[in-house]
């Protein structure tokens, strides 16, 4: 039996980050409490000036400029394409990732899992788009003022989040939003 919440951005929790240089505001996870014990996290953080990201051993990212002009990220030494706004980039939590600020703050969105633990897809979808999910959890994140899903609306930055899907599920979504499939390997 599958079970659906909605988590509304007025309600994240901010906490700072690993490495002290900012803050985020957790949407939800699947596990644990503070920085460590969960096998995958969504949130959101406020970057205000370049530099340094925090390290996750052991986890993939996916980072997505939410607002702002953009940034540029240098992964283990290299320089990524130039990240504009909705352009998801994946990286290796260990890296030694740093970003340079295109244009002054930005606002992003972040996934964060553990690929031992957990298979996961992420896609932007934007208008009427009907899809078809075996995943286990699913979410949803509205970047846009009203997403409907499932028979809720979402405002900007709430995230719908269906977990314990044993099925096909059929979800037609209508709007700007993030599409999340996470599930658990093993």
């Amino acid at each position: 039996m599958s079970s659906m919440k909605v988590w509304r951005a007025t309600d994240y929790v901010r906490m700072p980050w690993k490495n002290g240089g900012g803050s985020t505001e957790e949407i939800t996870r699947d596990a644990g409490e503070g920085l460590d014990g969960f096998g995958w996290r969504l949130s959101i953080a406020d970057i205000g000036e370049s530099g340094g990201f925090s390290t996750y051993a052991g986890y993939q990212r996916i980072i997505t400029v939410l607002q702002g002009a953009g940034m540029v990220l240098t992964v283990d030494g290299q320089d990524t394409h130039g990240l504009l706004p909705l352009d998801p980039f994946p990286f290796k939590g260990e890296s030694q990732v740093s970003c340079k600020l295109v244009g002054g703050p930005i606002r992003d969105f972040n996934l964060i899992y553990s690929p031992q633990r957990y298979q996961a897809r992420l896609q932007w979808m934007d208008g009427a788009q009907r899809f078809f999910s075996e995943a286990q959890t699913v979410l949803v994140f509205s970047v846009a003022d009203e997403v409907a899903v499932l028979g809720e609306v979402l405002g900007r930055h709430d995230c719908l989040q269906l977990d314990g899907n044993a099925g096909l599920l059929d979800v037609s979504v209508a709007g700007r939003c993030c599409v999340i499939e996470l599930t658990a390997r093993g």
